[in-house]
């Protein structure tokens, strides 16, 4: 018996047919191509049946969607995607599946510590988290087996957690956190610091100022770039600082950095586990168990597959 698990992400689709012990087959990679709004739930829909020809027996589908989910109403709010800002997902797809085929959709944070939990870096862990460092920030939340997702699904968007004392306009759109230790948070530090360093002649210099990234600023960090170095030395203080407080508020068995970030990110893991350990509560920090996704972009997909077999 297999499922259909679908992994939305704000450029690309990813699909694949996936059998109860993990493994995945007829995976494709779609990309969106600036499709917005119903042209997005097109897509899903296109992909589902293009599976459900190759299957024999499909027992349902799962689907993890970039942003916030909600249980209650079906729709999503996906800021990456245009004209999902409260798109009624799960109503456009039961109005063209079979009603006896089951469709459950989560975020990808969810998605990520189901796949993780069932195939991956925290596998068999009833308490763990998931920490997706990439774009933007958000973490998957399993306690006692189930996802925690708050009352209005919001549960995991770390990215928010306050870690300074002193307030400036940039958090109020993306959060303390996610300004300071996401892949576009580090870009945008990066880049104001080498508007205002007229005597820097590091590796990122001649560089189209506009057009560096976070990959740049590994590769410069790499080279002993002092702007690189020193951004990135930041970032490891406010990875081990949020780290340190979802250790101490959740105590979980594992958590697991994932994203777009790690990757390149996991060469700095001791130095965010020290950082971690300054300031976790003592004998939660000792529980715990830290390492990076053993699953990558896989993570995703069989999250939302995992998610389609606890339909039953």
């Amino acid at each position: 018996m297999q499922v259909i698990g679908i992994d939305l992400g704000g450029t690309k689709l990813t699909s694949g047919l996936i059998d109860t012990e993990g493994g995945i087959q007829h995976q494709e990679y779609v990309p969106l191509e600036k499709k917005k709004g119903a042209e997005v739930a097109q897509l899903i829909k296109a992909e589902i049946a293009r599976l459900r020809a190759i299957a024999s027996a499909i027992r349902g589908v799962g689907i993890a969607v970039p942003g916030i989910y909600s249980a209650n109403s079906g729709r999503v709010w996906a800021p990456n995607i245009p004209e999902w800002e409260d798109y009624p997902l799960l109503d456009d797809l039961k109005r063209s599946l079979p009603k006896k085929l089951p469709v459950r959709i989560d975020s990808d944070r969810a998605c990520y510590i189901l796949g993780e939990t069932w195939q991956g870096a925290a596998r068999g862990s009833r308490n763990a988290i998931f920490l997706a460092i990439g774009t933007g920030i958000g973490a998957g939340l399993l306690v006692d087996g189930r996802i925690l997702r708050g009352q209005g699904d919001i549960a995991g968007a770390v990215g928010w957690l306050a870690l300074t004392t002193r307030h400036i306009a940039d958090y109020s759109t993306c959060g303390c956190f996610e300004f300071h230790g996401s892949g576009t948070g580090l870009a945008h530090i990066a880049r104001g610091r080498l508007l205002n360093d007229k005597y820097y002649n590091g590796q990122m210099h001649g560089k189209l100022i506009s057009e560096i990234g976070a990959p740049d600023l590994f590769q410069a960090y790499d080279s002993g770039d002092p702007i690189a170095t020193a951004v990135l030395n930041e970032a490891i203080t406010y990875w081990g600082l949020a780290t340190a407080n979802l250790i101490s508020t959740f105590n979980p068995e594992v958590v697991v950095f994932g994203g777009g970030v790690f990757g390149p990110g996991e060469r700095f893991l001791n130095r965010i586990i020290a950082e971690a350990r300054l300031w976790a509560q003592p004998i939660a920090m000792a529980q715990v168990r830290i390492t990076v996704s053993s699953l990558g972009q896989q993570a995703g997909l069989l999250g939302a597959g995992r998610l389609a077999f606890l339909e039953e």
